[in-house]
């Protein structure tokens, strides 16, 4: 199984992803890691990523995820996922994919990414992130006002 956790960038898809992955021995990787140089850069100069610029770093990030299910090891991988579409090429509808929207408020959210240091991603396009957000109807979906452990509870609930 791979869980998804997606979300607007300061929802806490890492801290999530990371805590997951220790309660269940899975490996953790945060999708950032799959961007091109190009796009990292698009980003720190407050630059929103467009279209074009997403559909290699997907597919990226759904071969890590086909190569790892192939010999069976299951994962987490932190990614935004923000419209449909996103998540079709991710996999979605995938028995062993899940996604886990972590869902806020955007003043909840604009306080996380303030209070966080050396992280690529400017609060100045927050706005654009939840402008592209297509909430997924087929997804776990958490608040994040509730504390990690109990949104890492939830998640494994669900997944049981």
């Amino acid at each position: 199984m791979f869980l998804v956790v997606m979300g607007v960038a300061g929802s806490g898809k890492t801290t999530l992803g990371q805590a997951l992955g220790q309660r269940l021995g899975w490996e953790f990787r945060d999708a950032d890691g799959f961007h091109p140089a190009a796009n990292i850069a698009k980003m720190k100069a407050g630059t929103p990523l467009q279209d074009e610029d997403r559909w290699p770093w997907l597919r990226a990030i759904r071969s890590h995820m086909e190569s790892e299910q192939a010999v069976g090891r299951s994962g987490i991988i932190a990614c935004s996922a923000l419209k449909e579409i996103y998540r079709d090429t991710l996999g979605r509808g995938e028995p062993w994919i899940r996604f886990v929207h972590l869902n806020g408020s955007r003043d909840l959210i604009e306080g996380r990414m303030r209070a966080r240091e050396g992280h690529f991603m400017p609060v100045s396009l927050l706005d654009s992130q939840f402008a592209t957000l297509e909430s997924p109807a087929d997804a776990i979906t958490l608040d994040i006002s509730q504390p990690p452990e109990a949104l890492v509870e939830e998640v494994l609930r669900r997944i049981a």
